[in-house]
């Protein structure tokens, strides 16, 4: 029988991954045009390739690096940092802030909530303030 891990240890490796994101960049490849085509991850119509689907898991596998499916690859953002691996989290935009008030965005901020300056937790003031102090 196969099991799954316990719960706690999935949300440790996603809270792990989640804390760990690659803040990225889309660049496309040399030749991504010609890979962007319609249709492109059809089966070749040879039938010495068709005996054997290429997705199959009778298929061989080659020492080749992966082809990225639509054409691009992942950069980091800042060209410091490594790329992300196969594992990593990534993410385009930095979310946007619920601390202050942002009408366009439906955000009501936290100026004006109460909250509970003995806590630790989210209703504590420190969290829910953003860090910014309280009365």
């Amino acid at each position: 029988w196969m099991r799954l891990p316990p719960f706690r240890a999935v949300g440790d490796l996603l809270k792990d991954r989640y804390d760990g994101a690659s803040h990225i960049t889309a660049a496309n490849g040399g030749n991504s045009r010609s890979n962007n085509k319609p249709h492109s991850n059809r089966l070749p119509k040879n039938p010495k390739m068709n005996s054997v689907m290429s997705n199959s898991i009778h298929a061989k596998r080659e020492n080749k690096r992966r082809q990225h499916k639509y054409g691009f690859q992942l950069k980091p953002f800042n060209p410091e940092h490594k790329p992300p691996g196969d594992n990593d989290l990534v993410y385009y935009e930095i979310s946007p802030g619920f601390c202050d008030r942002n009408p366009k965005l439906g955000i009501q901020g936290t100026h004006g909530r109460h909250c509970n300056d003995t806590s630790l937790g989210v209703e504590g003031c420190e969290i829910m303030c953003c860090g910014r102090g309280y009365r």
